[in-house]
């Protein structure tokens, strides 16, 4: 009998791949990364030319601040590059420990437990919360995250329209769910408006069931302080599970969850992506707590970014796309097709300006936009600039 050659084994499956590549490309849905040369910044140096950036998630323009950069660099020289094992075992050093400690009382939460990142928090959380018997509640515009880890989990997940708190409570209400977990992004990621917090916990309190709350845009943004939905909300409830991302508005690395101790000492013990991975480095984590430093004392910072937010918002007066609704840093500009929102993105590209085109499936089909992230670090200038532009491409 004649024994197939590897190649021949692979070549279907290679040809499978390419052939929904070549598909993929034919839609514009063909992803492509670029390359960036020194520091994320407003002003940065992209595949070889200086840009103008509206894409990066640096909400307070802390990414690239001394003070980061020299805990670093302190703490590389003291703990070292990798630490070399999970927190369980001997991973968890004294950055890791000094960084908890520091958004347990920021937060004026009694449990906090630092993730590697954000993606693997909202793995962690949900799939040792919930299992089979269990029902999720999950926001249909959530964060593939939070969707993946639903699936993961094995719980029933039922996925109400976006923001649609009557959709929820028929869901709720009938419900025999042993254990009721209501999932939503607190700031969208693509539209950049905000989940009705206190109204979701509301249904949860009168239907028995939990809030997790994946506020990775909002935390450091939002709030007097800087500490993120909740405050600026005002609302405090041990049903609330709180993740936030430590790469956004703190300008480092990582992630945490927060809530009663209880959550995040079982959390400690079972969330496989906690247990199961190497702890991210020391430096890392000192850097994460200057910029949660930085957050806290700044509050210049934040008044400057909802100054570029309102400036902006005033000078966007389109008449063919869409500027959807936000009040964050977020803002997107709906152009339709794919073709045209790639077209749109490349011809700001030739300007000197970066605007990223999100299309689907990470936005609904028809809905492919531009995403203009907002930065502290920006000014006036900037912002018209950047609709000079958009208004001269509008007009063509």
């Amino acid at each position: 009998m004649l024994e197939s050659h590897p190649a021949e084994v692979a070549a279907p499956l290679l040809n499978a791949l390419q052939a929904e590549l070549a598909e993929r490309a034919t839609l514009g849905l063909l992803r492509q990364r670029r390359v960036l040369h020194g520091m994320q910044g407003v002003h940065v140096e992209v595949d070889g030319k200086r840009l103008l950036s509206f894409c990066s998630n640096d909400y307070l323009g802390l990414a690239a601040h001394p003070a980061l950069i020299s805990a670093m660099q302190q703490s590389a020289a003291v703990a070292g590059a990798g630490t070399g094992a999970s927190h369980l075992v001997t991973g968890h050093q004294d950055a890791h420990e000094a960084l908890e400690h520091t958004l347990q009382a920021f937060m004026r939460m009694p449990g906090i437990l630092l993730f590697t990142t954000g993606y693997m928090a909202n793995l962690g959380i949900i799939t040792a919360l919930c299992e089979r018997e269990d029902a999720i509640f999950a926001d249909k515009l959530n964060h593939a995250s939070l969707n993946d880890a639903a699936l993961l989990s094995r719980a029933e997940l039922k996925r109400y329209a976006h923001n649609d708190l009557a959709s929820l409570e028929r869901m709720l209400a009938h419900s025999t769910a042993r254990r009721k977990l209501v999932v939503a992004d607190a700031v969208f990621s693509m539209d950049g408006d905000l989940a009705p917090v206190p109204e979701l916990l509301r249904l949860c309190e009168r239907y028995d069931a939990y809030l997790m709350l994946d506020d990775a845009h909002g935390f450091g943004v939002l709030g007097k302080t800087g500490r993120g939905v909740l405050e600026h909300f005002a609302i405090d409830s041990p049903r609330i599970i709180y993740m936030a991302t430590l790469g956004k508005a703190a300008g480092a690395a990582g992630a945490f969850v927060a809530g009663p101790k209880t959550v995040t000492d079982y959390l400690m013990q079972t969330a496989r992506p906690y247990i199961y991975t190497t702890a991210s480095p020391a430096p890392v984590a000192a850097a994460a707590m200057a910029g949660v430093q930085l957050i806290q004392q700044d509050d210049a910072r934040r008044a400057h970014l909802h100054a570029m937010i309102h400036e902006f918002r005033q000078s966007c007066q389109l008449r063919r796309w869409q500027l959807m609704t936000s009040d964050t840093a977020i803002q997107p500009i709906i152009i339709g097709s794919n073709d045209d929102a790639l077209h749109i993105s490349k011809c700001l590209l030739k300007s000197g300006i970066l605007v990223p085109a999100i299309r689907p499936p990470t936005v609904p089909k028809g809905t492919a936009r531009l995403r203009v992230s907002l930065s502290a670090a920006h000014c006036s200038a900037d912002i018209q600039q950047l609709m000079a532009v958009l208004h001269r491409l509008e007009a063509v």
